[in-house]
This record gives C-alpha cells, structure tokens and sequence, in this order.
C-alpha cells in the first residue's frame, strides 16, 4: 500500500474565529497554520484565503501573497487553492487562482445544498472551469459533496469538457444535506473511479476521524482541518491545524501506513517533480 498523502484544509471559507480562536484570517496567521500542518506531516495544503476581518475572497492577489508566503516557509509543500471560493460568489470571481498556474486546484462537481444553503456549480460553470484547467496545465482535485457528482464529472472527462487520467478525487462526506459520511458510501464512490485514480476523503465534523480510519485502511488519503473540523476530539477545540494533522499521523501509524513526503506526494498524484 503507498503511503498516506495528509491535505490540510486550513481555513476555509466559512469557519471562524469566534467558533475558534485559532482560524487563520491574515497572511501571518495563514502562514503559520500551514507552517503547522507541514510540520505535523501535511504534503498538501489546501488554501481560501480571507481579509484581514475574516470576509473570504477569491482576488488574485490576495491569494498571491498567502501563497507566495506559505511557499516561503514550507518550499517543497503541494498547494491546492480552492476554486469553490464562498456560496454566491461567480464562476469567474471563483476561478482569480487559477490564473497563477498552481499544479494544481480544486474543481466542485455539481450543485448541492450546503446547511442552509446552496452550492451552485452548473454544467456551463463547471465547463469553465474544465476548460481553464485544461489551458492553464492545472491538475483538478474533483471534489465530490454527493454520489452523483461522481457520475457527472467522469462523464465529463470522457467528453473531453475536464482533464482525465489520472483523476484525483476528494470525497466531502457529512456536509448537512449532502452524502452522509459513512462506510457504505464511501466504498460506494471508492468502486466506481477509473483504474489509476487516486482519491481522498474529507469527513465534515464529528465525521472527520471516524472517515479518515477506514479511508487509511482502504489505502485512500486524508483530508484534515479548520474548514472541516474545529475539534480535536468531541467538544475540545483544536489549538492548530498542525494538531489535527498529528491525530491523523497517529491513527495511519497505528495501522501500518506510514506518511507521504511532498516529494512521494507528488509523485504518488502524477504531478511534476519540482526543479
């Protein structure tokens, strides 16, 4: 079995500070978030980035600089900036990061409600994005709230209309009325990716660490954080990204699968070597 690629989704869009105190909002505090979950054993960071106040943006330049300066402090870390931005925001307001070339980026495969609200990615939208992909080199992580979202994106591939193989896939399990975060489902979507796919899982909440023990087992990775999860166990809040992180490397080492480097990362999601 490889070995564990750990993503840590540091921020998000919607979490913050008064939920807890440590959610990153400034370049500083991004920083040192992801500093955190670098050390801890993350090869994968996953970026939104916020105003100073906490209101999320997509700018071009906002992102620049946090990533500029996480890249600074972590050299070799694979980032993956978010492309699904806040809930209202436009396709194109949404897409500002992929104009700095990332190796790689995320790209949400439909419509869902998301708590009280909802999420929206048409075909036409999500073409866009496909189609900004694939000129600007960029690997998608495709995101997937619910089982259908499965379908819809692996039949868009065959179209041609988003890159192909090798897909790497991330399943979002437990956002409230999306696809529960279960066993069942999650072997449901594991059985049906292409043959040379990778893929991760992200348990929302309480989830967080019941989904990423039997996604360590199944030879799956791991998608922990502050976007997900503010609690290191139930009802005691997480000092740092890097603590969720250390959990997860506990739980992996405990059943036999020791943790990638972001070096074996990359190789591991078929992305380029860095020079």
């Amino acid at each position: 079995m490889e070995k564990l690629i750990i993503t840590a989704a540091i921020c998000g869009a919607e979490v913050t500070k008064e939920q807890n105190p440590a959610v990153p909002y400034t370049v500083e505090e991004i920083v040192r978030e992801a500093k955190s979950a670098y050390d801890a054993g993350a090869a994968v960071v996953h970026i939104h980035v916020r105003e100073d106040d906490g209101t999320p943006t997509q700018s071009r330049d906002r992102f620049k600089v946090c990533m500029d300066a996480v890249r600074e402090a972590c050299p070799d870390v694979i980032l993956i900036p978010s492309t699904g931005g806040a809930v209202g925001m436009t396709a194109e307001e949404r897409l500002q990061p992929t104009e700095l070339f990332p190796e790689m980026a995320t790209l949400d495969c439909g419509t869902c409600n998301f708590g009280d609200e909802v999420f929206e990615n048409t075909m036409p939208m999500m073409r866009t994005f496909g189609k900004r992909m694939l000129e600007n080199n960029i690997k998608p992580e495709y995101e997937c709230f619910e089982m259908g979202h499965l379908d819809t994106i692996l039949r868009m591939a065959a179209k041609g209309e988003v890159p192909g193989d090798p897909m790497q896939f991330n399943f979002v399990l437990g956002v409230p009325g999306c696809t529960p975060a279960t066993v069942e489902n999650l072997v449901w979507l594991v059985n049906r990716i292409p043959a040379g796919s990778t893929w991760t899982a992200t348990g929302i909440g309480r989830s967080a660490f019941t989904l990423a023990a039997p996604t360590i087992v199944m030879g799956g990775n791991v998608r922990v954080g502050f976007e997900d999860n503010l609690n290191i166990s139930r009802g005691v809040l997480a000092r740092s990204n890097g603590e969720l992180v250390e959990k997860v490397v506990r739980l992996s080492r405990e059943l036999g699968r020791e943790i990638a480097s972001p070096a074996e990362a990359r190789a591991i999601l078929s992305l380029r070597p860095l020079k």
